[in-house]
């Protein structure tokens, strides 16, 4: 029997900007948008190649509580970019900011480079150049 990860789901009290980061940031297709789902002001499907994310508000008159890097299960998301360096042009460029390692933006890894940084609902977003583990 195959498996694959189809999707995450990111739920987020800043749907505009987390829509806006995950899409034009991050290169994301926003394939499906429903405002009104069971309750939530917007449920919607986003897609970079076969992997999808549904990134969602909180229930209606719910405020959704904060991750922090004390919590268990997932940390970060992790995306593999060809060009590293222009990568981390763009988002700069376009106002994001990283979080830093030894006062530097990119750094070594064992077996390539990578940077973080953080989307507006607070998922950790890694970019690396190297497929390998």
């Amino acid at each position: 029997m195959q498996k694959f990860v189809h999707h995450i789901c990111i739920q987020t009290n800043q749907y505009n900007e987390s829509l806006s980061f995950y899409r034009d940031v991050l290169g994301f297709e926003l394939i499906n948008e429903s405002p009104n789902f069971h309750g939530r002001h917007y449920n919607s499907w986003l897609r970079l190649g076969s992997f999808c994310i549904e990134l969602q508000t909180g229930k209606i008159g719910e405020t959704l509580r904060g991750a922090d890097s004390n919590t268990e299960g997932i940390m970060h998301l992790c995306l593999w970019v060809e060009d590293l360096i222009q990568e981390a042009q763009k988002v700069k460029q376009l106002g994001y900011n990283f979080i830093l390692k030894n006062n530097q933006e990119i750094y070594e890894v064992e077996n390539g480079r990578l940077c973080k940084l953080v989307a507006p609902e607070g998922t950790i977003i890694e970019l690396r150049d190297n497929q390998g583990i």
